[in-house]
């Protein structure tokens, strides 16, 4: 089964209920869907920054009850960094969180859906913009 890690910017789509992506998210297997750690981290700080913001916080667990969030491992680390010394290499970067990101969606084989066009700079990744009409 084809595995999508969903970015921080499509969670919060989903949260706000992107039409487009509301809909690709129930073409899929619940199974299918994950965010990585990193992920987790980031909406913790969105949270964090809104504490009054009860819906959003409710909506935010509730998506982290239904889909999984991988752990930040140590073959995780070690992509990150060839990926990133790799894209150095390069003369390409992404911001730090992201590079994880991309490090943890290619060793966990999945599809990154996301609308950042520059996760396009990361070699054999595989991104899916669920923001548009396929």
């Amino acid at each position: 089964m084809k595995r999508y890690m969903l970015d921080t910017n499509t969670v919060s789509h989903l949260i706000k209920n992107h039409p487009v992506v509301s809909l690709r998210v129930t073409e899929v297997p619940m199974a299918a869907l994950c965010i990585s750690a990193i992920t987790g981290g980031e909406l913790m700080f969105g949270l964090a920054k809104m504490p009054d913001a009860k819906r959003l916080h409710q909506a935010v667990m509730e998506l982290l009850r239904r889909v999984d969030v991988l752990p930040w491992d140590s073959a995780a680390m070690e992509r990150y960094g060839n990926v990133r010394a790799g894209m150095e290499k390069q003369g390409r970067a992404l911001g730090p969180l992201d590079m994880l990101i991309a490090a943890h969606a290619l060793e966990t084989d999945s599809v990154l859906v996301t609308n950042d066009a520059a996760f396009a700079r990361v070699v054999d990744l595989t991104v899916e913009d669920w923001t548009r009409r396929p």
